[in-house]
C-alpha cells in the first residue's frame, strides 16, 4: 500500500540531480566571466550559428538529392550493361558467379577471339 507523504514528495521534486547542477554551475561561470550584459549578444550568436548549420545541411541534403538524381540514369545504364554482360556470357557458357565484370569482359573478349 502506497502513503503519500507531501513533504517527501515536495522534497524530491525540489532537488536537483547531476546534470541539472552542471547546467547551473555553467550558467554562473559564464554570468562570471562575461557577465550579463554579454548574455543577449552570446545567444543572438548561438542562434545565428545555429541557423547558419541547419541552413548548410539542407543546403547538403539538397545536393546530395539533385546528384542522386544526375547518377540514376548512368546507374541504370551500367545495371543494364552488366545484365546485357552475364547474359552473353551464360550464352558463350562462361561460368559468371565470384567473378566481376571485368573478369567477364575478358574471358568473353578471349572466347570470341579464339572463333
Amino acid at each position: 500500500m502506497l502513503i503519500f507523504e507531501p513533504k517527501l514528495m515536495i522534497s524530491r521534486r525540489m532537488a536537483l540531480a547531476g546534470l541539472e547542477w552542471v547546467i547551473v554551475a555553467v550558467i554562473i561561470i559564464v554570468l562570471l566571466l562575461w557577465g550579463p550584459s554579454q548574455l543577449p549578444k552570446m545567444a543572438r550568436a548561438l542562434g545565428e550559428a545555429k541557423k547558419e548549420f541547419k541552413k548548410a545541411a539542407k543546403e547538403a541534403e539538397e545536393m546530395k538529392e539533385e546528384v542522386k538524381e544526375a547518377v540514376r540514369p548512368f546507374a541504370e545504364t551500367v545495371s543494364e550493361a552488366s545484365d546485357e554482360l552475364i547474359k552473353i556470357a551464360k550464352e558463350l557458357g562462361i561460368e559468371t558467379e565470384g567473378k566481376t565484370r571485368d573478369q567477364i569482359a575478358e574471358e568473353i573478349i578471349r572466347l570470341t577471339k579464339k572463333k
